[in-house]
């Protein structure tokens, strides 16, 4: 049956015309609490106010929480995809700056026991999606589950968000040594969130590097760093991104600042920079091991 569907997505990639290359990474942390998914919305905010079509994955199967932060109440969720009643692209619901979100379902616990059909099927959806991408941002859940792994494995580009506490950091490093030794995974962006200034965020990446520089053969990348700020409190509150409700604060700026690094990321032109690519190997990594 595995064989089968990957075979149908294939297929479906070979008669799409829609090649367009992808910017596909996702955007995870080895523990909850760290801001990862506010760091998610707000960078998909920020790309499409730069005009990019952006879309985020809330890839938390049975936590999901991207639409109570934005303030959302989606009708049709990635349940209904699952369960043949509603196509991928009739679920999207659109949000801040023309952000597309593709919802989760919250607090089903099926949604997070799924069959490794369903996976498969599930995935299989986006060879259907009917929208010129630019960015796909997946918004995983916390912890090395499965699934987080899979999603994780399956992107271009890793952001492992930290903050400065231990069990952040220690966490950020058994994910890291998780994703190279079973995978052989070698690459990973780093995000330090809600440090005190630039130099806060510049040691919580030395003290992370110099760990995996001395036990794993690994290249992290120093994406950047987000302020601890007021100012996010409030916009979640408010049920609105912190880069729209106030556009002004520090973490705006930083976030910001992000999003053009990201506009910056080499764009691949082969076949694995397309949203089809990305569906394949999800397809591939549907092994049973989603949790």
């Amino acid at each position: 049956m595995q064989t089968y569907l990957y075979d149908q997505a294939a297929g479906m990639r070979r008669m799409s015309g829609n090649h367009r290359p992808v910017r596909v990474f996702a955007v995870t942390g080895g523990k909850g609490g760290i801001g990862k998914t506010n760091i998610a919305v707000n960078l998909g905010v920020s790309l499409a106010g730069r005009g990019r079509v952006t879309a985020l994955l809330d890839a938390d199967m049975g936590l999901a929480n991207v639409d109570i932060l934005l303030g959302l109440q989606p009708k049709y969720n990635l349940s209904h995809v699952i369960a043949g009643e509603r196509s991928l692209d009739q679920i999207l619901v659109e949000g801040p700056s023309g952000l597309k979100i593709v919802p989760a379902a919250s607090g089903l616990r099926r949604m997070a026991e799924l069959s490794e059909i369903e996976q498969a099927g599930l995935i299989r959806a986006f060879s259907e999606l009917n929208l010129p991408l630019e960015v796909l941002i997946v918004d995983t859940a916390a912890g090395i589950s499965g699934s987080v792994v899979n999603f994780a494995r399956a992107c271009q580009e890793i952001i492992v968000v930290v903050c400065d506490e231990p069990t952040s950091l220690t966490d950020a490093y058994a994910f890291i040594k998780l994703l190279h030794r079973d995978y052989g995974l070698f690459r990973f962006q780093v995000l330090c969130n809600q440090v005190r200034g630039e130099n806060q965020g510049r040691a919580l990446f030395e003290k992370l590097y110099r760990v995996t520089e001395r036990y794993l053969d690994v290249t992290l990348g120093y994406f950047g760093a987000v302020p601890h700020d007021e100012a996010v409190r409030k916009a979640v509150q408010l049920q609105r991104p912190v880069v729209t409700a106030f556009p002004d604060s520090p973490a705006s700026r930083a976030i910001r600042s992000l999003a053009r690094k990201v506009e910056g990321w080499p764009l691949q032109q082969t076949p694995t920079g397309q949203l089809e690519f990305f569906v394949e190997r999800m397809l591939e990594f549907s092994t049973g091991e989603w949790a």
